[in-house]
């Protein structure tokens, strides 16, 4: 006699197939939509009380394209590049000075920067316009000589001021980029014969630009709103000549809107060529980039068709 081991339900009922599917509720985050409603409603009243001060906005769009704005823009985004070009040079040099085991060059690179970070660059800037109460002439030999006056013209000091300066903090990015590569790299590149020289170059420095490019970014930012401080050495950028247009004009305050109006359009610019270099030089750090903005947009659009032709 057999036995049956199965279990039988009652007559006329179909065994389940499988574990009934989980119904998963996402949380709902209250707290979220009052967050926003909030958010909503203090940036809606800042608008209202803007738009009901005594402020000419039509004045903006009037000037926003003039001939002076335009060229003032490109005087900024010129001593952004010329400046960063000097400090970024600078900066490397101070930094392997800073590194190095000769305590005379590792002496001057200290001085170096903690003099030019512990001084305003505003400071700097107005000491390198008046540096003709010491020297009356700068004198080359046979290569050049003239009075300071003269040689030091506000487009050299708004360069010598911020890009010198710029060096010393870009030196301390690059010390701490060089630090973060292994020493292990080192040593097994002059196993193989390398000079210190050839080591930098090939080995250290582009594994240090992980760690160098995303706070060199946001030096670029920062020396691309810095280059305002110019306006006070009589160099004519941005901000200067929007002043001038707003005492000419009537409008001061509307002519502040309009360089702020053009600084916040650089520095997204720039804030977008920051992020895809940044996203560059990631590679081989992770597994997996994350995705760029617009791979987030295009992957939303397309689960939000697919759920719609679920619906249908």
């Amino acid at each position: 006699m057999t036995t049956d081991l199965k279990k039988q339900g009652p007559e006329g009922s179909v065994p389940p197939s499988g574990p009934e599917a989980i119904k998963a509720i996402p949380v709902r985050h209250y707290g979220r939509y009052v967050s926003a409603v909030v958010a909503l409603a203090a940036f809606a009243a800042i608008i209202y009380a803007f738009a009901q001060g005594q402020i000419n906005w039509d004045a903006i769009p009037d000037y926003f394209f003039d001939d002076r704005i335009i060229e003032g823009v490109g005087q900024t985004l010129l001593l952004t590049v010329l400046s960063m070009a000097i400090g970024i040079v600078g900066g490397v040099l101070l930094a392997v000075m800073r590194l190095s085991r000769n305590p005379v060059t590792s002496s001057i690179a200290w001085f170096y920067i903690w003099f030019f970070r512990g001084t305003p660059v505003l400071v700097q800037l107005f000491v390198w316009f008046n540096l003709g109460l010491v020297f009356e002439y700068i004198n080359l030999g046979p290569f050049y000589k003239d009075e300071w006056s003269d040689f030091m013209t506000p487009f050299l000091t708004a360069l010598l001021g911020l890009g010198l300066n710029e060096a010393a903090y870009m030196a301390e990015i690059c010390r701490a980029g060089l630090l973060a590569v292994d020493e292990g790299q080192t040593e097994a590149s002059h196993a193989l014969g390398m000079s210190h020289g050839k080591t930098l170059r090939r080995i250290v420095i582009p594994q240090a630009m992980r760690v160098i490019v995303p706070p060199t970014g946001n030096e670029v930012i920062n020396m691309l709103k810095t280059t305002s401080l110019v306006a006070a050495v009589q160099y004519y950028e941005l901000l200067r000549n929007a002043q001038d247009i707003g005492q000419t004009s009537g409008a001061p305050v509307e002519m502040l809107f309009l360089a702020a109006t053009w600084y916040l359009i650089m520095t997204s610019v720039l804030s977008v060529g920051q992020y895809y270099l940044e996203r560059y030089y990631a590679r081989g750090s992770s597994r997996a980039l994350p995705a760029t903005p617009w791979q987030k947009v295009k992957t939303h659009l397309l689960s939000f068709s697919s759920r719609q032709g679920g619906q249908a």
